[in-house]
C-alpha cells in the first residue's frame, strides 16, 4: 500500500521533495492537485468539495487503503477524505491545516475570499515581493520560496481564489465529521505558525484521536523547514501500524 502526499497553497508536489529524500520506503507518491501544476478537468470549479471528490476518485483507483499525508490545504482535504471515506485510508497524517469552527481565517485568506480584493491581489502579484513576504512572515527558506512563487501561474491563482471562496465556513462544515475518522492519525504542526496557530493543531489531534501531536519548532511550512523531522515522524507512524 503506497503513501500519498498532498500539498497545500500555493504549492505543488515539489513541496515534498525534501521530506522524500529522508524517507526509506520507495512506494511514495506526491500528487499535484488540479490547478496546482496539473491541469484542471473540464468543468472543474476548484471548490473544496471538488478537490475532495477528485482525491476520492484517484484513491479509489489505487485499489487499496493508503498512508495519506497532507500539509496546509492538503491536511484539510485529506482529513476530509479520511472522515467521509475511511475505507480508502490505512493511516492519516497532517499538519498546519486547521479544521475548527473556532478558527478565524488569516488576513491573506480573507483578502483572497473577497471578490474585489482577491482579484486585485492576484492581478498585481509580483513574484519577488511575494517570495520576500513568505521568507519574512513564514520563515520559508529563500530558495524554496522563490521556486514556490515561480510556479504561481494563472490557473493556480484562479484555483486559490475559488478554493478559498468555497471555504468561508469550512471549519463549521467539516469539523463534526472528523469523529468518523477511523484510521490511526498523526498530527505534525509548526508551533510558530502565525496563520494556523498551534492550538488548532492540538484541537485537530483531539478530534481525530491522534496517537501523537508533534509540535515542531518552526513556522507554517514544516516540510520545508524540518524535512528530516517530518520524515522521521511519518516513518515511525507508518511503522507502528505496519501490520494493520
Amino acid at each position: 500500500m503506497p503513501a500519498i502526499l498532498i500539498h497545500g497553497v500555493p504549492d505543488t508536489h515539489r513541496l515534498w521533495d525534501g521530506v522524500r529524500r529522508h524517507l526509506t520506503r520507495s512506494d511514495v507518491e506526491a500528487w499535484d492537485l488540479p490547478g496546482f501544476g496539473a491541469p484542471r478537468p473540464g468543468g472543474f470549479g476548484s471548490t473544496k468539495e471538488e478537490y475532495v471528490d477528485w482525491l476520492v476518485e484517484r484513491l479509489e483507483r489505487v485499489g487499496e487503503p493508503v498512508d495519506l499525508v497532507g500539509h496546509d490545504w492538503g491536511c484539510i482535504l485529506t482529513a476530509r477524505v479520511a472522515s467521509v471515506r475511511p475505507d480508502l485510508v490505512r493511516t492519516w497524517a497532517g499538519g498546519n491545516g486547521p479544521i475548527s469552527s473556532e478558527y478565524v481565517w488569516h488576513p491573506l485568506a480573507r483578502i483572497w475570499q473577497d471578490p474585489v480584493e482577491g482579484d486585485r491581489f492576484m492581478d498585481e502579484l509580483e513574484a519577488t515581493s511575494f517570495a520576500r513576504d513568505l521568507v519574512a512572515g513564514f520563515d520559508v527558506p529563500v530558495g524554496p520560496a522563490e521556486e514556490m512563487v515561480g510556479r504561481v501561474d494563472g490557473p493556480m491563482k484562479d484555483s486559490v481564489l475559488r478554493l478559498y471562496r468555497s471555504a468561508l465556513t469550512v471549519g463549521a462544515e467539516w469539523e463534526p465529521a472528523l469523529a468518523n475518522v477511523s484510521a490511526p492519525c498523526l498530527v505534525f504542526w509548526g508551533a510558530l505558525d502565525p496563520a494556523c496557530q498551534i492550538e488548532f493543531g492540538r484541537k485537530l489531534g483531539a478530534a481525530v484521536r491522534a496517537s501523537k501531536v508533534i509540535e515542531l519548532d518552526c513556522n507554517h511550512w514544516t516540510v520545508l523547514q524540518r524535512p528530516a523531522e517530518v520524515a522521521a515522524a511519518l516513518e515511525a507512524h507508518w511503522g507502528a501500524y505496519a501490520g494493520s
